[in-house]
C-alpha cells in the first residue's frame, strides 16, 4: 500500500477494526481491534492511486470495476466504520471547510436543471427497467421513504402508512383537483384519488414511469378519475386545489427553487394546500457525493432547511407545518438493500455484474448517510393562507385512523368484500 493511503487510514481510522491489502499483497490494520473486522482487499495500483486521490469517488468505481473487493463484511460495515469515525467532524475541519467552500462554488453548473437536462437525468435513473425495480419496491412501487408507524412494520404496511400520512395532511375533499408533482408509477396518486374521491393530474417526466402509471389508471378502473402526463410542471397552467410532491424535490437543483416555489404558488388556488415531501440533511449546504451526481443521480442535489425556506417565504406561500422524518429512510433502504440482493441474480440476468455492484453500492451508501450521517426527510406543508386548516394538528391523526380502518383487509365470512369506502372529510 502506498505511503499517502496509509496515513489517510492511519488518521481516519482511530476507532474499529479495518484491514487494508493493496496491489502488492501487503495488509495493513487500522482502528483500536474492536467490533466486527471489515477487510478491503484493493486489486490494482491504478485503484489504489485513485483511491488515495479522490476516496469518495474512487472507493465506489474501483468496486464497481472489481478492482477493489471486501473479503469481510461489506459495504455497509465499511461505510458504518468510516462514518463512525468521522462523522461530520471532518466537514467541519479548517481543510473540511475549504474544500465544500471550494465545491459549492462550481455547484450551481452541476446543477443546470432546464427542461432538457431535467428530462435527461430522470431518464438516466428512472427509464431503467420496470422489471428491476419490482425486484426490491413494494407492491405499489413505492420510491420514496416509507413510514414506520412500529418498528416491526412491513416494507408494504410502512408505504401505506407514508400515503396515509400524507393524504391527511393534504386534506383532501370528495370532487377536489389534485396535482401531483413526480407522479412515479402512480401509486400515490391512485390511493387518493379512489380514498377521496378526488380528481388527479399526475405529471412525470420518466416514460416508463408515464407507461406504467397510465396502464394501471386503466386497469383499475380509475382512467376518468385520475390521469397521467409525460410533462413538465414548468409547462402546467391549471390551478389545483391541492398539490402534492413526494422525491421529486431532490432533482430540481439548487438553481430552480425559486422557479419551483414560485410556480407552485400560481398552480395552487387561493384556499389549497400543497405537501412536499423530500430528502434534506440536518447540516448546512454542501454539494452532491460525487459518485451519487456522476453514476445515480445526475442533476440531483440535497437541500438544508435553510436553502428552501428563502424561496417559499418570496414566493407567497406560506409554511404551515415542517415534520422531520428520522431514520425512516434508512429503514426503508435497508429493506430496498436486502431485497435486492437476494435477487441479485435476477439484476444481472436484466444488466450486469457491474451494475449491480454499483447499485449496491448506491443502496448501502444511501441507507449509511440516513443512518450515521446527516439526512432525514422534510415534510413541508404549505398554504396561501394561515387559516385554510385547522388550528391543531388532531386531523391529520384522525383522517390516518380512518384511512387506516379504510384500507384494513376486509374479512367476510360469507359475503364478497364489499368496495372499500371513501374517507369523507
Amino acid at each position: 500500500m502506498n505511503v499517502f493511503l496509509e496515513r489517510i487510514a492511519q488518521r481516519i481510522v482511530r476507532r474499529g477494526n479495518l484491514a487494508i491489502t493493496g496491489p502488492n499483497g501487503g495488509t495493513r490494520t487500522f482502528g483500536d481491534g474492536t467490533g466486527p473486522k471489515v477487510h478491503m482487499v484493493i486489486h490494482t495500483r491504478r485503484a489504489e492511486r485513485a483511491i488515495t486521490l479522490h476516496p469518495s469517488l474512487a472507493i465506489p468505481e474501483a468496486f464497481m470495476e472489481e478492482e477493489l473487493d471486501f473479503v469481510e463484511g461489506d459495504v455497509l460495515s465499511f461505510l458504518q466504520l468510516v462514518y463512525q469515525n468521522t462523522g461530520l467532524s471532518w466537514a467541519e475541519s479548517t481543510w473540511g471547510k475549504l474544500l465544500n467552500s471550494a465545491r459549492l462554488t462550481i455547484r450551481p453548473l452541476q446543477q443546470l436543471n432546464n427542461a432538457y437536462r431535467s428530462r435527461k437525468n430522470v431518464a438516466h435513473h428512472y427509464d431503467l427497467s420496470g422489471d428491476l425495480y419490482k425486484l426490491f419496491l413494494d407492491k405499489d412501487m413505492q420510491y420514496s421513504c416509507a413510514y414506520f408507524e412500529r418498528p416491526d412494520m412491513t416494507l408494504e404496511e410502512a408505504q401505506l402508512a407514508k400515503k396515509r400520512h400524507i393524504a391527511a395532511k393534504l386534506k383532501v375533499r370528495p370532487e377536489q383537483t389534485v396535482l401531483d408533482i413526480g407522479s412515479g408509477w402512480g401509486g400515490l396518486g391512485l390511493y387518493i384519488a379512489e380514498a377521496f374521491g378526488a380528481d388527479v393530474l399526475g405529471v412525470t417526466l420518466s416514460t416508463e414511469q408515464h407507461q406504467v402509471s397510465t396502464d394501471r389508471a386503466h386497469a383499475e378502473g380509475m382512467d376518468r378519475q385520475v390521469h397521467f402526463e409525460l410533462r413538465d410542471y414548468r409547462d402546467l397552467s391549471e390551478r389545483f386545489d391541492r398539490i402534492v410532491s413526494v422525491g421529486m424535490f431532490e432533482h430540481v437543483g439548487i438553481n430552480h427553487y425559486k422557479t419551483f416555489f414560485d410556480k407552485s404558488a400560481k398552480l395552487l388556488k387561493p384556499d389549497g394546500v400543497m405537501l412536499l415531501h423530500t430528502i434534506g440533511r440536518t447540516g448546512p449546504a454542501t454539494t452532491t457525493n460525487a459518485f451519487i451526481r456522476k453514476h445515480i443521480f445526475p442533476g440531483g442535489y440535497i437541500p438544508a432547511l435553510s436553502e428552501m425556506m428563502p424561496h417559499i417565504e418570496r414566493s407567497g406561500l406560506a409554511v404551515t407545518d415542517v415534520e422531520i422524518l428520522r431514520l425512516h429512510y434508512a429503514d426503508t433502504l435497508k429493506h430496498w438493500r436486502e431485497r435486492f440482493l437476494a435477487n441479485r441474480d435476477k439484476v444481472k440476468a436484466i444488466y450486469d455484474e457491474r451494475f449491480c455492484r454499483m447499485w449496491e453500492f448506491y443502496l448501502s451508501g444511501s441507507e449509511a448517510s440516513f443512518r450515521w450521517q446527516d439526512l432525514v426527510v422534510f415534510q413541508i406543508q404549505l398554504t396561501h393562507k394561515n387559516d385554510v386548516l385547522p388550528v391543531t394538528r388532531d386531523y391529520i391523526g384522525k383522517c390516518e385512523k380512518a384511512l387506516e380502518v379504510r384500507d384494513a383487509p376486509q374479512k367476510p365470512l360469507f359475503a364478497k368484500p364489499a368496495r372499500r369506502r371513501r374517507v369523507k372529510e
